[in-house]
Formats: structure tokens, sequence, C-alpha cells
């Protein structure tokens, strides 16, 4: 089997159980849940077949839906960011080249680059979430802060495990 594979297939299980097993359990501030299983999505290579990229969001959304009983809620939004993706990639980085099977992260888009495509992706999908959360717009701006929070806990939580998977392979690659 590839290596892309095994390693995509970790990453999603890795994430969906620290997710559901760790994030969910705990709520920043009474509602506040970052979101950084979206990493799966966000990491995957950039040559993803797009209809193969929805398949993986609907899974993984269905994933945490499951155990989060929220009836399709998060398969909503998260094929909603998968379909979105490859228009935010061409929008920030329109001259981006890349190898097959590169993955659009911290290494190849630095850190402000990373930060406005995960950003961004987060952002849809805890707009989309939220609204098809609450639907309707009785408190509309409470209703937006709590998305713009939600957006920045999970931009946040994402940025750090993809620094720690980043330093991982840092230190594999200077020990040899």
């Amino acid at each position: 089997m590839n290596n892309i594979y095994v390693k995509n297939i970790v990453r999603f299980v890795l994430l969906i159980l620290f997710q559901v097993l760790v994030l969910d359990t705990v709520q920043f501030g009474g509602y506040v849940i970052p979101y950084v299983y979206l990493l799966f999505i966000l990491l995957l290579p950039f040559d993803t077949n797009k209809s193969l990229l929805l398949l993986l969001a609907f899974f993984t959304g269905l994933s945490i839906d499951f155990f989060e009983n929220t009836m399709g809620l998060h398969a909503a939004a998260v094929v909603f960011i998968a379909f979105a993706r490859p228009g935010v990639i061409k929008f920030y980085f329109p001259t981006l080249e890349y190898t097959k099977g590169e993955e659009p992260g911290l290494s190849k888009l630095g850190v402000t680059g990373f930060l406005k495509y995960a950003f961004t992706l987060i952002l849809l999908h805890q707009i989309l979430l939220t609204f098809l959360e609450v639907f309707n717009f009785h408190d509309f701006i409470e209703t937006l802060s709590h998305i713009f929070i939600n957006a920045l806990a999970s931009t946040l939580g994402v940025l750090v495990v993809a620094m720690l998977f980043t330093s991982q392979k840092r230190r594999k690659r200077r020990k040899r």
C-alpha cells in the first residue's frame, strides 16, 4: 500500500479520535469547541480527485455526526468546504506549483499562507454548521460572534496540530 494512503488513513483515525474523545468533551467558555478534525481535509494532497475529495469529506463529517449525534450537520459543512477548497487554493495561491502527492501544509504554504487557507475554509465550515444548527436569524450578532470565536479556536487548534506534525518530520530528517 502506498505511503500516502497509510499516512492519510492514520491521520483520519487519529484526528477523529482526538476530536470525539478529547475536544468534544471539553467545551472552552461554555460553547467553544475547536474542530481540529478539519485538518484531515485541509491536508489532503493538492492533486486529490475532486470526487474522492467530496467522498472523503462526507465520510469525515459523517464520522463526527455519528459520535456527536448531529444528524448530518458536520457532513454537510465538511462537504461544502471540500467543494470550496480548490477555489480557495487558486484564490490565495494562483501561481502555486506542486508535485504529485504534495500537501498544502505549513512547509509548502508557509505559516501565513496556511493560516489564510485554513481560516477561510474553517470560517466557511463554521458559518454553514452554525446556521444549519441554529436555523434562524434571531440572535444574529450573537451567532456571528459564536461563529467567529469557534473559527479562531479551530484555526488555532489546527495550526498547533499541524506544527506538531511538521516538527516531528523535521526531527526525523535531522536524525538521518
